[in-house]
């Protein structure tokens, strides 16, 4: 069986060439942040105006809120196996974790249509408003983190020998991309964690 050859990042150009993509990924991250405090600081101004009556978050976005949670445990053990060279547990995760993304966006969209067929409408209600950008551009991360997720699952099933796997999983752009992958969704699924806690103290405020 072969082994993981131990490399270093003095040794290793690849690795050292495509470190700026690791600065890019955490300077959107930061980008990302900075959006969402701005609304949040909106939200907060616009809250003690006229014409805001809160609006009850749908039910759906607490099972929503497992979901998303889950989906990061199991991308940590993708991520986990994919490194002890365990690659059908990688390749089993990963789509655990892609069929839990595809639920949360779809499980988000329903409820925005719970809120409509109560009339709970952008234009007529601020804080229904809120509720959609928020959830919606936190939505948008989530289909961004897909469609790379998307490529390292067909990546994953491509090659699916253990020799395949492994000429896969030693090539540093690829253990790159699946670190980058995993610090992204951790990233998304804390940045719901607090939009939903927020939402969720100042409706029931």
């Amino acid at each position: 069986m072969p082994t993981r050859p131990k490399t270093s990042s003095k040794e290793n150009p690849f690795t050292k060439r495509r470190e700026p993509l690791h600065f890019l990924l955490w300077l959107g991250i930061v980008s990302s942040v900075l959006i969402f405090t701005v609304i949040l600081g909106i939200y907060i101004v616009r809250k003690v105006g006229p014409s805001w009556n809160d609006t009850p978050l749908p039910g759906v976005f607490w099972l929503s809120t497992v979901v998303i949670i889950l989906s990061s445990i199991s991308l940590h053990e993708a991520k986990d196996a994919f490194y002890k060279e365990r690659f059908a547990l990688y390749r089993t995760c990963l789509t655990i974790t892609l069929f839990l993304g595809m639920a949360f966006v779809g499980m988000q969209g329903y409820g925005w249509l719970q809120m409509t067929e109560q009339g709970l409408i952008m234009q007529d209600n601020p804080s229904a408003g809120f509720v959609y950008l928020l959830s919606g551009l936190h939505v948008l991360h989530i289909l961004g983190g897909l469609i790379f997720m998307g490529f390292l699952f067909r990546e994953a099933t491509k090659n699916r020998s253990y020799v395949d796997s492994f000429v896969y999983s030693v090539n540093p752009p690829n253990q790159l991309k699946v670190r980058l992958m995993t610090i992204y969704w951790h990233f998304v699924d804390v940045l719901w964690l607090y939009l939903f806690l927020f939402l969720l103290y100042h409706h029931s405020s």
